[in-house]
């Protein structure tokens, strides 16, 4: 049975205000989000890349990230090296299936970062055993590590896995994802201004 309009409007009208109170909570990582942007702009600057990762609507938002950095955010400027570990199959399934679930993300790291990349890891409750992997795996190779999660900040924030720690303050997978999407434009607005007219 298709619930009617009005109970739609209202459910969506609860909705926004949900997100709108995370938004507003989420307003003091604005600091620790402009220092995230200034270690990004000072890796790209030196000739480094950025890595991402995360599972589900994090590898999306992975990607979402990354293309908007190789490609175009809102501005024309060069194009920047960033790299999701999320959309080659062949390396997440000869992983997968040869090393475990875990060290998808790992293998890549250590195939493909070196010491002056970045590593952004996405997960909403800061324990995705693979994020765990691959940010250990950074730390081996002298790579910066960051981190966007949600709730406590799981393992990650209590293992200090992060050199920048982003906790939206939510227990709500949605709203989480929402705004670390808009954290992640954040970055790229701060890259842009950094980038533009610098061919």
């Amino acid at each position: 049975m298709t619930p009617k309009r009005a109970n739609l409007t209202e459910e969506f009208e609860r909705l926004l205000d949900e997100h709108l109170d995370s938004a507003e909570r989420a307003r003091a990582l604005l600091a620790p989000a402009a220092a995230l942007a200034e270690a990004a702009i000072s890796v790209l600057r030196a000739g480094g890349k950025l890595l991402l990762c995360g599972n589900g609507g994090s590898a999306a938002d992975s990607q979402h990230i990354a293309t908007e950095l190789t490609v175009r955010f809102e501005r024309d400027r060069q194009a920047l090296p960033a790299i999701s570990l999320t959309t080659d199959s062949s390396a997440l399934t000869a992983a997968g299936n040869d090393l475990g679930f875990d060290q998808i993300f790992a293998r890549q790291v250590a195939a493909l970062g070196r010491k002056g990349d970045l590593l952004i890891g996405l997960t909403t409750s800061g324990n995705s055993s693979n994020v765990i992997a691959a940010l250990k795996s950074a730390r081996s190779q002298g790579i910066a590590t960051a981190c966007l999660t949600g709730r406590e900040g799981g393992a990650i924030a209590k293992g200090g896995l992060a050199d920048h720690c982003l906790i939206v303050p939510s227990d709500n997978t949605a709203r989480i994802q929402e705004l670390h999407i808009f954290i992640g434009h954040l970055l790229c607005a701060a890259i842009d201004a950094a980038f533009v007219g610098k061919d």
